[in-house]
């Protein structure tokens, strides 16, 4: 988007201009949008001003920045098409718009063009009143699913280039989340299945992402039905994988496919899908099930004297213990680690569901006693209470009696719960065939996998950007939607490589959100209406030098000139 002044009937204006491709007509179409009078502002009667609302500027011209950094929306148009209205907005200007409205105001469709407005950073030259659900459910009947997947790997390729990502190393993992679609409303996308939010009467939509191991960004993305298998998930993200990875290699002119690394959960370990990484080329870093035979074999190992040894570096407080060995027909290594944040937090877990069971075996002692139950039930509700947190391996209940009269007893091992916290508890299983790698790089490389789900966490109600509530009912809603908000989480995390600040992605865009213009209505004693004026905040430091980063000026020109003050010298007069 380019912004110049222009001067009409004696008075200057800011003008915000666009190109679009009209592939109807075949030729390229301007649009242009006014800002506001670019005159300096009017000599005023401040007792006569009064202040009429704001608008925001930090956090929408942040991430507007961004999107043109990559040219966003031109990429998802030359994928998709130019489907929508005539006259409305192409699937690109809708699926950032939406995006926006998800980092920075969350809210349905229908918000969406008062968000817009709300807002002097623009997305299009497009009024608000142009985006609107009934608009954004249009497009999305039309796109298809290879149509954002072709959109996907042109963004991830772009951004890579433009901010420096490494996509070596790759960390995967899934969510999914809940819709409030009812039962008899017909789709294949939203399904009942195994809910995080343990809500089993809802239908829920899935969500895969892969993460680059610099900057945390999401590159590529699967939404699949909610009762989808976790293996099944990732094998259709392969397809995606090598087609992003192949256009990486052609864009740095590889002679040979560079090393890539699919880093993942114990969730998502099968002997077909590590079969099949291997011959397609990718290494495997995954956190192995402690019930497997391999990690229960390293555990072993790892619990002989002298095995566990404190790593280096920015992980010298983390013991480690590595073996070799043969996994089915594959050659593995594997890395046991010791961590006291997973340990605590596992005794911690524990500690609260014994409690639970405790009580629960107490109700049972007292039903037993009254002779108010079965041997059969006693079973199984004795099962129930010691199924989570390992109870069930130091919590010893012995069952007798007869059918009508069972008995029961119980006690806590605390041996054997000794035991358990040290040859089990606070310790992974890694399983790699990154024979070379140190130590250090693997642990590094698995904790990578740990920013998967930092990103779950700001899509959950109530993050950064988050995926729900969604109001969407069909399958084409649901995944532009989907898509639209993968695009506000890449968004922001390439918001904050741009800014390098180490604080966290919600802090930055409170900061961001504080940068909003007040605008005030004059009067200068001249006929004619009251002209309106933004005025700039009061900036921090941080806010300061986001705005000469993300260029915010350019909707604002008043921050421009608090800016050049704070960027001269102690002494010396700032440049005009």
């Amino acid at each position: 988007m380019h912004i110049f002044e222009r001067e009409v009937d004696g008075r200057r204006y800011r003008i915000a201009a666009q190109s679009v491709w009209d592939a109807a007509a075949g030729r390229s179409v301007a649009r242009q949008v006014v800002l506001g009078p670019a005159d300096p502002p009017p000599t005023v009667d401040l007792g006569r001003t009064r202040t009429v609302g704001t608008r925001a500027v930090g956090d929408v011209g942040a991430l507007v920045w961004v999107a043109e950094q990559l040219d966003l929306v031109g990429l998802i148009n030359q994928a998709c098409g130019e489907y929508g209205s005539k006259n409305g907005p192409s699937v690109g200007e809708m699926a950032v718009a939406v995006a926006l409205q998800r980092a920075c105001a969350p809210g349905p469709k229908r918000d969406l063009g008062d968000f817009l407005d709300g807002a002097l950073p623009r997305v299009s030259c497009l009024p608000g009143s142009a985006f609107t659900g009934q608009a954004f459910h249009r497009i999305a009947q039309q796109v298809t699913d290879q149509e954002l997947e072709a959109a996907q790997v042109a963004i991830a390729r772009a951004a890579i280039g433009r901010f420096a990502l490494s996509a070596d190393v790759l960390a995967f993992d899934s969510t999914n989340f809940d819709t409030h679609i009812a039962t008899t409303t017909p789709g294949e996308l939203a399904r009942r299945g195994h809910a995080k939010s343990k809500r089993s009467d809802l239908r829920v939509v899935g969500l895969g992402l892969l993460v680059s191991e610099t900057g945390h960004v999401p590159l590529l993305y699967r939404a699949f039905s909610g009762n989808s298998s976790d293996q099944a998930l990732l094998e259709e993200c392969l397809q995606g994988l090598s087609e992003l990875h192949s256009a990486l290699d052609a864009g740095e002119r590889r002679t040979s496919p560079g090393q890539r690394t699919l880093v993942r959960d114990g969730g998502f370990w099968s002997p077909q899908l590590e079969l099949h990484l291997e011959v397609t080329g990718y290494y495997s870093l995954i956190s192995l099930p402690l019930g497997h035979s391999a990690a229960e074999w390293a555990l072993e190992q790892a619990a002989q004297k002298g095995a566990m040894r404190h790593l280096t570096g920015q992980y010298e407080d983390v013991r480690a213990a590595r073996v070799r060995t043969r996994v089915g027909d594959l050659d593995r290594t594997l890395v046991v680690i010791e961590s006291l944040t997973l340990l605590e937090g596992q005794k911690r877990g524990i500690e609260v569901r014994l409690t639970k069971a405790k009580e629960e075996l107490g109700r049972l002692e007292t039903l037993v006693q009254a002779g108010r139950i079965r041997r059969a039930s006693l079973e199984q509700r004795v099962r129930k209470a010691l199924a989570r947190e390992h109870l069930a391996s130091f919590v010893v209940v012995e069952l007798g009696g007869e059918e009508q009269a069972p008995t029961l007893s119980w006690r806590v091992d605390a041996t054997r719960r000794r035991e358990l916290e040290a040859t089990r508890l606070g310790k992974r299983v890694l399983y790699t065939d990154h024979h070379t790698w140190s130590t250090e790089r693997i642990v590094h490389a698995f904790r990578g996998q740990w920013n998967v789900e930092e990103l779950f966490r700001r899509s959950k109600k109530g993050g950064v950007v988050p995926w729900g509530p969604s109001h969407q009912w069909a399958d084409g809603s649901l995944r532009l939607h989907t898509f639209a908000t993968v695009l506000g989480l890449m968004l922001v995390s390439l918001a904050r490589i741009a800014l390098g600040t180490d604080t966290s992605a919600r802090a930055m865009m409170d900061s961001l959100g504080d940068i909003r213009a007040t605008l005030v209505r004059t009067a200068t004693g001249a006929q004619g209406r009251r002209p309106t004026i933004p005025l700039a905040p009061e900036l921090n430091a941080e806010q300061r030098r986001a705005a000469r980063i993300f260029e915010l000026d350019r909707w604002l020109p008043g921050l421009s000139s608090s800016r050049r003050r704070d960027s001269a010298a102690p002494g010396k007069q700032a440049p005009s």
